[in-house]
C-alpha cells in the first residue's frame, strides 16, 4: 500500500529536475513526443508543472515513416493531445529508410540521428537551448545491459545522464531526461489514471533490435538468477557514473602534462604518457578522440584497447581509427591526429625538380639559392645550408622525395647504408620522412636536407670549387 505521505509521480519528477538543475526558469523547452506511455506522461507532468516551473513548452513529433498507417495515427494522435494541453507542436516526417541507405547504418541508428537531427533543428526554430526525452528507469537497465553486452567499458556501464549534449555536424543540443528514476510502469499507471490513451508501438513488440530481446528475452533469464538483478544494474549504473566523474576530472588535471593540441592533431608526450597508470591511459586516450572528433560515439573499447597495445610497439607504427583519425606511435610521442602531415615542418614534396646551378629554383614551399664559391669563402652552416664538392657532385642536380630502395652513404661512414634505416636512426618521424627533401646527381644521393650530406661529396682539402646550396621556406 502507498504510504499517506508519499510524494506523487509529478513531485518525484519536479524533485528529479530541481536536483540535477534540468530546467532554468523562463526556460523554453522541448519535449519529444512520440505517442506512446513514457512520452505522454512526460508532456502532461511538464504541463501541469509549467506555472511553477516558468516553463514555456513546444511539442515535437517525428514521423519516421516506418510503420505506414500506424505511423499517421501516432501524428494524429500527438496532434490532438498537443491541442488538448494547449501546447504549440512541431509535426514533420523524415525518410529513414532513404538516410539508413545513404549512411549505411543500422535502422536504430538511422532513426537515432535523424530523430535527435529534427529536435535540434525544432530547437533551434523556437530558440530552445534543451529537448525533453521520455527515457525511464527501464531504458536506462536496458542501456547498461545492451552496453555490456557491447564491450562499452566502464563509461558504458554508466548508461544515460540526466542531460547531455548530444552533436552531429552542426547540429548539436543537450538532452534531459527527467523520467530517469520512474518506471515503465509507473508511466502507464499515470497515463490510465489521468485517462489518457497513448499509442501503443507494435515494433517494440519484435525480437530484431537489440534492446527489445534485452527487454524481453535477457531480462526476464536474468531475474529467475537474481530476482534484485535491475537494482544491481542500476547501482552498478551509480558507481560507474562516480568512478568515471574522477577519471574525468584526473584526466583534465593531466592535460597540460603529457598533451598537447595543434591544429588537426593532439600529441602526447610518451615518457610521461608511459608512467600513468593503465586507467588513466584509457581514459586519456578516450578523451583525445573526443576532442578531436567532437564526439566518441564511434570509438569502443576495442579502438581503445589497441591504441594501448600499440603504444607499446616500436617507432612506425600506426593505427587507423573510425572518423579518419590516425594513432601513431613516434620516438618521444604518441600522436593522434586526422592530418599525418599537419605536424611536419616541412612542406609537401611531390615529383622531381632540376636546380638551376648557379641560381636560384623554386619549389613547393621552398627556394634553394645555389652558388659556386671557393673553399676559404666557406662559413658556418646551418641544417638547411650545405657545402658540397662542386666537381664530385656535379651541376646535374635534382631535388625530389625518398623513393623505395634508396641508398646513400652518411657523412662519417665508410659504406652506404638504406636511406629508410639512416632516417630509423636519426629518430626522424615517419610523418615526415616522404616530405624530406633528396639533393640527388644522377648516380647517387648527395644530401638528405636538414639531415646529412654523403659522405662522397664532402669537401676535402683537395676540393678547389665548392657547391653551397641553401634551402629557404618560400
Amino acid at each position: 500500500m502507498k504510504g499517506e505521505n508519499q510524494p506523487s509521480l509529478e513531485q518525484r519528477v519536479l524533485g528529479f529536475i530541481q536536483e540535477h538543475q534540468l530546467i532554468s526558469d523562463g526556460e523554453k523547452l522541448v519535449v519529444a513526443v512520440s505517442g506512446g506511455a513514457d512520452s505522454v506522461c512526460l508532456i502532461h507532468i511538464l504541463a501541469n508543472l509549467q506555472e511553477e516551473l516558468k516553463l514555456k513548452l513546444h511539442i515535437a513529433h517525428l514521423n519516421h515513416q516506418l510503420r505506414g498507417a500506424e505511423s499517421e495515427a501516432d501524428a494524429s494522435y500527438v496532434a490532438d493531445l498537443a491541442r488538448q494541453l494547449a501546447i504549440p507542436a512541431t509535426m514533420e516526417k523524415r525518410d529513414v529508410k532513404g538516410y539508413q541507405a545513404r549512411e549505411r547504418l543500422s535502422l536504430e541508428e538511422a532513426a537515432r540521428e535523424v530523430r535527435y537531427s529534427f529536435l535540434a533543428q525544432v530547437a533551434g526554430a523556437i530558440g530552445a537551448e534543451r529537448v525533453a526525452v521520455g527515457h525511464t528507469r527501464d531504458d536506462q537497465i536496458e542501456t547498461i545491459l545492451m552496453h555490456l553486452i557491447r564491450g562499452s567499458g566502464t563509461r558504458g556501464l554508466r548508461g544515460l545522464q540526466p542531460a547531455t549534449l548530444w552533436q552531429s555536424g552542426v547540429d548539436s543540443l543537450t538532452i534531459i531526461r527527467p523520467l530517469l528514476e520512474i518506471s515503465h510502469q509507473e508511466t502507464e499507471n499515470y497515463c490510465h489514471q489521468h485517462r489518457l490513451t497513448p499509442r501503443l508501438d507494435a515494433s517494440n513488440l519484435s525480437l530484431s533490435p537489440l534492446r527489445n530481446r534485452i527487454r524481453q528475452q535477457l531480462l526476464p533469464l536474468l531475474e529467475s538468477y537474481n530476482p534484485g538483478v535491475t537494482e544491481a544494474l542500476l547501482r552498478t549504473g551509480r558507481i560507474a557514473g562516480d568512478d568515471i566523474d574522477f577519471l574525468d576530472e584526473q584526466v583534465t588535471r593531466l592535460w597540460d602534462e603529457v598533451a598537447r593540441q595543434e591544429k588537426k592533431s593532439i600529441i602526447l608526450d610518451k615518457k610521461g604518457f608511459d608512467q600513468l597508470p593503465p586507467t588513466l591511459k584509457r581514459y586519456l586516450l578516450r578523451a583525445l578522440v573526443e576532442r578531436l572528433l567532437g564526439s566518441a560515439k564511434d570509438i569502443e573499447m576495442r579502438h581503445v584497447e589497441e591504441m594501448m597495445s600499440l603504444a607499446t610497439k616500436a617507432a612506425g607504427k600506426r593505427l587507423s581509427l573510425p572518423g579518419g583519425l590516425t594513432f601513431s606511435v613516434e620516438y618521444n610521442r604518441y600522436l593522434l591526429t586526422s592530418d599525418l602531415t599537419a605536424l611536419s615542418p616541412l612542406p609537401l614534396l611531390k615529383g622531381e625538380f632540376p636546380l638551376n646551378i648557379p641560381g636560384e629554383t623554386r619549389l613547393p614551399g621552398w627556394r634553394v639559392e645555389a652558388t659556386i664559391i671557393k673553399q676559404e669563402e666557406m662559413s658556418e652552416k646551418d641544417d638547411f645550408t650545405a657545402y658540397l664538392d662542386l666537381a664530385k657532385s656535379g651541376d646535374r642536380l635534382m631535388v625530389r622525395p625518398r623513393r623505395r630502395g634508396d641508398r646513400f652513404q652518411p657523412l662519417g661512414l665508410a659504406q652506404p647504408k638504406k636511406l629508410g634505416e639512416f632516417m630509423i636512426d636519426a629518430k626522424i618521424p615517419n610523418t615526415w620522412r616522404g616530405q624530406i627533401p633528396i639533393v640527388c646527381s644522377e648516380e647517387q644521393i648527395l644530401w638528405v636536407v636538414g639531415w646529412r650530406l654523403d659522405e662522397r661529396a664532402k669537401v676535402s682539402r683537395d676540393t678547389k670549387q665548392v657547391l653551397r646550396l641553401e634551402f629557404k621556406p618560400g
